[in-house]
């Protein structure tokens, strides 16, 4: 009788703690919580409030942290984020090469029946080489996104070889129906004697490749909306500022009709793209070469990249407001 006792009162305890911690979720969580999707060929967090209809919504390129933070903001301001990985994960290619852009073509198209989206107001937004993807994305699916927001982006798609622990043999990064984006080929970067690597003077080399610059430049004339761009005049991973200028000249060359952002920083580097809650202070990175790791700059310093990050918050708020 003791026993059951026992047993009963553990139970108790059991249920009111879980039920306390509910509660206590419920208190203390603010935000909004993602659904995960895993259907119609893609996996992503999908975050919006249950009383949200038919409003703008964001896709966040590449997913994880960076994914989840702005897809959280934007449920929270009263729209849609789609944090959308497209590698590392089960069902998902390894390495970010030859990657299919009808995986993006799906859950475009699931988004776009989505009760809380406004199917003519789909935005895509990326940091980096995922800004290359989502200007690559805008421009071959203009049926079905109505804007870009980039954070250091490129002006031109590159071969998987430019990440260190890609597969050594020369491939497009992105694919669609089978053939390849074009891109610029490039060796895959190479270490030296000492422990640090200068990233940003492999990829200036890059954009010396004349002969395939033209032809691997991303068709941003055939975006169908407004293009937001955002990088650091001292971007010492790869020449954000430069590309995004490349950007902005074959706009102007093409009459592009819709509204069009060049925004730089001074003072700030790569780390523009991340977290603008955070003002965490690291100045460099590592990365892999040929089995050495050696440390590279992001550029800029701790003022001007939490300056930027801020402000380029508050400007993405309100281009949103205008879609």
């Amino acid at each position: 009788m003791i026993k059951n006792r026992k047993y009963i009162i553990g139970i108790g305890i059991l249920i009111f703690l879980i039920a306390a911690y509910f509660i206590a979720d419920s208190i203390l969580f603010s935000g909004v919580k993602p659904r995960p999707i895993n259907e119609n060929g893609f996996q992503a967090n999908y975050f919006v409030k249950t009383d949200t209809k038919k409003k703008v919504s964001i896709v966040l390129i590449g997913g994880g942290p960076w994914g989840d933070y702005w897809g959280q903001q934007f449920a929270n301001s009263g729209y849609s984020g789609l944090s959308l990985p497209y590698t590392q994960r089960e069902g998902l290619p390894k390495l970010p090469e030859e990657i299919n852009l009808e995986y993006f073509e799906k859950a475009l198209a699931w988004l776009k029946i989505q009760p809380e989206v406004d199917p003519n107001k789909i935005i895509v937004m990326g940091a980096s080489r995922n800004a290359e993807l989502a200007l690559v994305l805008a421009s071959i699916f203009p049926e079905s996104i109505s804007g870009v927001v980039a954070y250091a982006p490129s002006a031109v798609s590159w071969s998987n070889t430019v990440l260190p622990y890609n597969s050594n043999e020369l491939k497009s990064s992105w694919k669609y129906k089978g053939v390849d984006i074009p891109y610029v080929p490039m060796n895959k970067i190479s270490g030296n004697e000492s422990n640090k690597i200068k990233m940003v003077e492999y990829w200036k080399k890059g954009l010396q490749k004349t002969d395939f610059i033209e032809q691997a430049a991303i068709k941003v004339e055939k975006i169908n909306g407004p293009i937001l761009l955002f990088s650091g005049h001292d971007d010492q991973v790869w020449p954000s500022s430069i590309m995004a200028d490349m950007i902005e000249k074959r706009l102007e060359a093409n009459s592009f009709k819709y509204s069009f952002q060049n925004i730089k920083y001074e003072n700030a580097g790569h780390l523009i793209s991340s977290n603008p809650d955070d003002n965490t202070s690291y100045r460099t990175g590592t990365i892999n070469i040929s089995g050495k790791n050696y440390e590279y700059e992001f550029g800029g310093n701790d003022d001007g990249d939490f300056k930027a990050k801020r402000d380029a918050k508050m400007k993405l708020m309100e281009f949103l407001e205008k879609i």
